[in-house]
């Protein structure tokens, strides 16, 4: 099975390599993430997935500065500004449901999974940790950041004669999981464009790091990116996200102070 065309925002990929080919339709997606223990700011590996049913109008992306500014006693105008670090990213995204052709339950299922990720799951709750999935939205080659659903909004707009909501409109609001940290890019909390490989039978993450990058050491970055613990094993037919080259730098800047990397390097040895 050849690789997949994906989207890129940056017009580099297999769409670039294939001369220039129409992308094929990609649909976009809520990726669940198993929360990390102990505080860590890495994911955990995929429990699941939300997927649109109709790809999304817009996106809407929301990045912030916090500012403080003392008021000086006595004085006519207020002192300068001091800045206080940037706030977490915000992703909001329409989703729209509609089962008015088999009139079944479909649009209440897949509300009910929107609103399962704003209550913890039953592994942190018997770890005594209590913390709802991670949530990672992808669409083709752009992929948002590690965060949580914050809030989700739902209005039915159509029922079947026994009551049965079968056209939902949701609002989804996704907040970063963590700010900036040290060393990271301000940007970081935008979306990025990556290409999708499927796993085909003898691939490794160096090969494909080589591949995509000239640079075989660049197969850390890859595992940390999709959660996988140990490099040497990889299911045949997985979609694997391959940072763009821009990512790419800052991931690998990143990596030591990262503890998913440092697990995925000890895995290799």
């Amino acid at each position: 099975m050849s690789t997949p065309i994906a989207f890129s925002a940056a017009g580099t990929g297999a769409a670039a390599r294939a001369g220039g080919a129409r992308p094929k339709l990609e649909h976009a997606y809520l990726e669940l993430r198993t929360p990390p223990p102990g505080g860590s700011l890495t994911p955990g590996g995929p429990c699941g997935r939300i997927d649109f049913q109709f790809n999304p109008k817009e996106l809407s992306l929301t990045k912030a500065a916090a500012w403080k500014r003392d008021n000086a006693k006595g004085a006519k105008s207020a002192g300068p500004p001091e800045y206080q670090g940037p706030q977490p990213s915000k992703l909001t995204v329409e989703m729209f449901f509609d089962a008015s052709d088999t009139q079944d339950t479909s649009v209440v299922k897949s509300v009910e999974q929107l609103f399962a990720c704003c209550v913890p799951t039953n592994e942190t709750r018997q770890q005594q940790r209590s913390s709802p999935p991670w949530v990672v939205f992808h669409w083709g080659g752009l992929t948002g950041f590690p965060g949580y659903v914050s809030q989700v909004q739902v209005k039915y707009t159509l029922f079947t004669t026994s009551g049965v909501p079968i056209r939902a409109v949701c609002l989804v609001t996704m907040e970063e999981i963590s700010g900036e940290t040290p060393g990271q890019n301000p940007t970081s909390g935008a979306l990025h464009a990556r290409r999708v490989h499927r796993v085909q039978s003898g691939d490794t993450l160096p090969q494909l790091a080589y591949r995509e990058y000239g640079d075989p050491a660049a197969w850390r970055v890859i595992a940390e990116t999709n959660g996988i613990d140990d490099p040497m094993r990889l299911a045949h037919g997985r979609e694997l996200l391959l940072p763009a080259l821009d990512e790419l730098e800052r991931l690998q800047d990143d990596e030591p102070d990262r503890p998913g990397a440092r697990a995925a390097l000890g895995a290799g040895r």
